[in-house]
C-alpha cells in the first residue's frame, strides 16, 4: 500500500490546495459506474483533456490502471510542471520509520567520510530480463536463459547478450564499476555505499570491486539485523533506504539507467548541484 512506503498524511496536506486526496472512495461512490484505464504514457494536458476528461460523463469512477510515466516531461504549462515538481520532491516523503532508518544510515555512513553512492544493478532477475551475461559463467548464463524463457509476462525470449551490450543495453559489472571509479581517480580509501538487492552470484562477482575500495558498504552492513526486520519482507522499503542514502551522497554514480537511478539523480538536482556521474555503457 501507499502508506507502506511513503507518509499518508504530510501527502494527503501538502496538496490540499492542489488536488483534494481522499484515502477511501466516498461511501455514494462506492456502488457508482467505474472505469479501468491504461492512460497513454508520456501524454500531455490536451491528451487529458480531450480523451479522458470526457469519460467522467458515463463514468464516476476511474482507475488509473498504472501510474509510471503517464505525463510528458516536456512542453507542458509552467503550473503543472511545477505542481508534479512538488509532489515528486516535496509531497512524497517516506513513512516516518523509513525516513528514520534512511537517516541513521546516511549518518552512519558519513562516519566513514565524503561517499559514493553506487546503484549498482546486478540482480539476478534485471539480469534474467536483459539477456545480459557478459562476465558470467556459462551455468549461471544457462540460468536466467532459463528464467528468461519460464517468465510469462517476459515476451521476448531470443536475446544476443553481445548485441545487448554492445547496444548499451547491459549495467556495469562490478568488476566494471571498480575500474570506472579508479579511471576517475577515486582513492581506494574512498568510503562506497552499494545501493542494490541481492547481488547476483553474491561475493564471486563482487571481489575486484572490493579489492579496490575496502570501504564497501550497505544497509546490511550499516544496520543490525534487529533494526532492518520491520523492512526485510519489503523489497520497496528496502529500496526506499537505499534512495535515502543515495540522495545524500557525496556523489551518485548508477550502474543502470533505471528508474531509480533517474528518480535519485533528478531528486539531487531538484536540491541543488550534487554530482551524479552516469557511465556511457
Amino acid at each position: 500500500n501507499f502508506s507502506d512506503v511513503f507518509d499518508e498524511e504530510h501527502f494527503i496536506r501538502y496538496l490540499a490546495n492542489d488536488v483534494k486526496v481522499e484515502k477511501n472512495l466516498p461511501k455514494e461512490l462506492v456502488k457508482a459506474p467505474k472505469s479501468v484505464r491504461y492512460f497513454k504514457s508520456w501524454s500531455g494536458v490536451d491528451y487529458y483533456q480531450n480523451e479522458i476528461s470526457p469519460l467522467w460523463e458515463h463514468r464516476q469512477v476511474i482507475r488509473a490502471a498504472k501510474s509510471d510515466s503517464r505525463l510528458a516531461n516536456n512542453f507542458l504549462p509552467p503550473d503543472i510542471q511545477k505542481l508534479r515538481c512538488r509532489t515528486f520532491f516535496q509531497a512524497l516523503r517516506f513513512a516516518p520509520p523509513i525516513e528514520a532508518l534512511g537517516n541513521l544510515l546516511v549518518e552512519r555512513m558519513k562516519s566513514f567520510g565524503p561517499y559514493i553512492a553506487l546503484h549498482l544493478r546486478y540482480e539476478k532477475d534485471m539480469l534474467a530480463f536483459s539477456g545480459c551475461t557478459y562476465g558470467l559463467s556459462d551455468t549461471e548464463s544457462e540460468e536466467l536463459a532459463m528464467i528468461r524463457g519460464n517468465t510469462t509476462y517476459w515476451k521476448v525470449k531470443d536475446i544476443d547478450p553481445l548485441e545487448q551490450r554492445s547496444h548499451g543495453h547491459c549495467p556495469l559489472t562490478p568488476k566494471e564499476v571498480g575500474m570506472f571509479l579508479s579511471a576517475l581517480g577515486y582513492p581506494s580509501s574512498t568510503p562506497v555505499y552499494i545501493a542494490a538487492g541481492e547481488i547476483y552470484g553474491g561475493e564471486s562477482h563482487m571481489v575486484d570491486l572490493q579489492s579496490r575500495f575496502p570501504i564497501l558498504m550497505n544497509k546490511e552492513k550499516l544496520a543490525s539485523a534487529e533494526e532492518l526486520r520491520p523492512f526485510s519482507q519489503y523489497a520497496s522499503q528496502m529500496a526506499a533506504l537505499d534512495y535515502i542514502v543515495s540522495v545524500e551522497s557525496d556523489v551518485f554514480i548508477p550502474s543502470y539507467s533505471g528508474n531509480m537511478a533517474r528518480a535519485v539523480a533528478g531528486h539531487r538536482r531538484f536540491h541543488g548541484h550534487r554530482k551524479t556521474i552516469s557511465p556511457d555503457r
